[in-house]
């Protein structure tokens, strides 16, 4: 397996990737699609991902096969099919709808830090996940997700928050996901070995002591 880069993203054979922007560390699986998008820093999405006009953010953990941000049709016209705003596939002369594109492309989904986004899970247009927070396997979720909340089912719904809510007020306040690559590697053994509530006991204290964190 390649290293991943600070500087250029390790793009997965099969992906196609359009007018999008990625941070350091990124990587995109096998025969993902990422449209008008961006993924902060450490953000990856396993193979087959469908990802469109969404704001990925820092060390969000996207499994495969998941849809995010899909594009909608025209519910409210005649009809709903692409010869309306894709014209120029079906006629020389018609030119596609710039309008209903700018619209659609506006429609932004926003991934939050540090999230998991389970296998086969859909996120609609216009819809928010919180900080580390979980979606199930299999979810469609229509609606905000609250920091820290798992959520499952069809549509989506909250299972229970991952921590006290006092827990993930100070994980929020403290922003990990923000440290240098630097202080990561430093701490990388807290990381792995401590819980949440320890790790904050120790990092807060040490937060506070030092300005450059």
């Amino acid at each position: 397996m390649p290293r991943l880069s600070p500087t250029e993203p390790l793009i997965h054979p099969g992906s196609t990737i359009t007018t999008s922007t990625f941070g350091g560390w990124c990587e995109v699986g096998e025969g993902s699609r990422i449209v008008n998008s961006t993924f902060a820093d450490y953000a990856y999405c396993d193979r087959l991902s469908d990802i469109a006009n969404t704001s990925v953010g820092k060390f969000a953990n996207i499994a495969a096969m998941t849809r995010i941000g899909p594009t909608d049709h025209p519910m409210d016209h005649a009809s709903l099919h692409h010869f309306l705003y894709r014209s120029s596939y079906y006629w020389d002369d018609a030119v596609d709808d710039p309008d209903f594109f700018k619209a659609r492309a506006a429609r932004r989904t926003v991934i939050g830090p540090d999230t998991w986004i389970g296998h086969g899970a859909i996120i609609k247009p216009d819809v928010t996940i919180g900080a580390g927070a979980v979606i199930a396997s299999g979810a469609v979720v229509t609606k905000d997700v609250p920091p820290y909340m798992i959520v499952a089912g069809i549509p989506a719904k909250p299972l229970r928050p991952r921590f006290a809510p006092g827990i993930a007020d100070r994980l929020l306040a403290l922003a990990w996901w923000d440290w240098s690559h630097s202080q990561l590697r430093e701490n990388l053994q807290d990381f792995r070995t401590l819980q949440a509530e320890a790790f904050l006991e120790k990092h807060e204290t040490a937060t506070l002591a030092s300005p450059s964190k």
